[in-house]
Formats: C-alpha cells, structure tokens, sequence
C-alpha cells in the first residue's frame, strides 16, 4: 500500500521504503529521514526573497540576512521534483519533520 505523506512524497508500507511522489523513484528505506536520500541545494535567501528598499540606502532592506539564516532546498534524484524547502540557522542539521 502506498500513501501520499505530501504530495511530493510517498511512503511504500509493504516493502517499507520512500518513494518520489512524482516519478515513483525509490529513495530509500523508510526507516531512515528521507531528506537523507535527496540531493540538496542551498541557496542564499537573498536569492529567494529580494530587498524590498534600496540596500544602499538602508541598513535593513527586510531581506533575510544569510549569517542568520539559510534556506535548503531538496530534490529526488532521479526527476529534480522540489520535496522540500526549510529554512535553518547556518551550520544547524537538517531538520527531522516526518
């Protein structure tokens, strides 16, 4: 039986393992955090969310500051479908969510 957990992913009960959500690739076991088996990009969250007021003008532009946070996309391998974005404080473990 497979059960979407989001609508990127899926858990496989009967042979216990994750599976994309879009392309059906097996990721890995499902007794082990997902996130282990994509493929990961981190991005700077000024790339993400842009100044709203001029950075030259101004101290604070409401832009997120990359030395208090980062932003870390995850991808299944095999098809580049998004399965998750999280937001963490630079050098902090991905976050354990399901």
């Amino acid at each position: 039986m497979r059960v979407f957990v989001t609508d990127a992913l899926v858990i496989d009960l009967d042979a216990e393992l994750w599976r994309c959500g879009a392309c059906d690739a097996e990721l890995g076991p499902a007794r082990e955090k997902y996130k282990r088996f994509l493929r990961v990009r981190p991005r700077d969250p000024r790339e993400v969310h842009a100044p709203i007021i001029d950075a030259e003008a101004y101290e604070f532009t409401f832009a997120p500051d990359p030395e208090w946070v980062r932003i870390v996309e995850y991808y299944c391998p095999a098809c580049a479908r998004q399965v998750e974005a999280e937001y963490l404080p630079p050098g902090h473990p991905p976050a354990h969510d399901i």
